[in-house]
């Protein structure tokens, strides 16, 4: 049964992943990184990244994009999406290499978040995204550093109980060259995503976290149906000749009082320590 579940989970992954890239390249008005985020978070999640994709990203005609993606929680499913991205590449390559090493289910968890943690902010948040902070690479790493800690805490939050829990039941699935590794972690990416969605609509939602923007003079008016990009037309600022570098400097974020941004960060790290408690309950995990 395992077995026939994983070929159609895998069989409707490449033909999602197959859309998704081919629709980034002919169909998206967004920047490379909002392009990269969702194929990497469908190739994880399969059919369910798809489908959250269409509902959110995807362009529904010309000159539609920027007001169908303008609301809170499809800017926040978007802004998420960075950060899943980022931290689930980390932790399945982590995943990939921990059980060479003969570590205790303990140290690879340990392994895996520093992994998805060092992936999510230094390479997708601060490298991809530095253009929003005048091309300072270390500027981006601070200004991203408090929504990167939170959000990844509530993606593990969801990713080391499944991992975990997954394993003991399938103990083929720490092998990275069984097919239920890579379905194990589909899973717990699926679970992560939806366990760090809330935290991720309370940043977006209080512009602490940029959500989905569309590239100026990227999304062309729709005549025959009576409709023009309302980022072509809501500010004569907003020309094709804009670059994105332009256009990300428009997205200004706010930021915390240091007091209140540490009190964020530890209150993540005790919700993550005590849903690891909790799954130590079911499944014995080892130091």
């Amino acid at each position: 049964m395992l077995t026939g579940a994983m070929l159609v989970w895998f069989f409707l992954t490449c033909l999602s992943v197959t859309f998704v890239i081919w629709d980034s390249i002919t169909n998206a008005p967004t920047s490379w990184v909002q392009r990269l985020a969702w194929i990497l978070v469908v190739v994880y999640t399969g059919a369910i990244g798809l489908f959250f994709y269409l509902l959110t990203c995807r362009r529904p005609f010309p000159g539609g994009h920027d007001k169908f993606t303008k609301a809170a929680w499809k800017q926040s499913v978007n802004s998420e999406m960075h950060c899943l991205a980022g931290d689930a590449t980390g932790i399945l390559i982590a995943a990939s290499i921990v059980p060479t090493l003969g570590l205790t289910n303990g140290w690879d968890s340990i392994v895996e978040y520093l992994a998805g943690f060092i992936c999510g902010l230094f390479v997708f948040q601060a490298l991809m995204m530095r253009n929003m902070y005048q091309g300072n690479y270390l500027k981006a790493v601070r200004k991203t550093f408090f929504a990167e800690t939170v959000s990844m805490n509530m993606v593990m939050a969801g990713m080391i109980p499944t991992m975990i829990l997954l394993t003991s039941v399938w103990p083929d699935s720490e092998d990275p060259t069984n097919a239920t590794f890579w379905f194990r972690m589909s899973l717990a990416t699926i679970v992560g995503g939806i366990i760090a969605y809330p935290i991720n609509y309370w940043l977006v939602k209080n512009h602490l976290k940029h959500g989905c923007m569309t590239l100026p003079g990227k999304d062309g008016a729709a005549p025959n149906l009576g409709h023009c990009s309302y980022e072509r037309t809501d500010n004569s600022k907003y020309q094709s000749h804009m670059t994105e570098h332009n256009a990300t400097e428009k997205m200004e974020m706010r930021s915390l009082p240091r007091i209140i941004s540490s009190a964020w960060v530890v209150g993540t790290f005790i919700v993550l320590f005590i849903v690891v408690y909790i799954t130590s309950q079911i499944t014995p995990i080892y130091f």
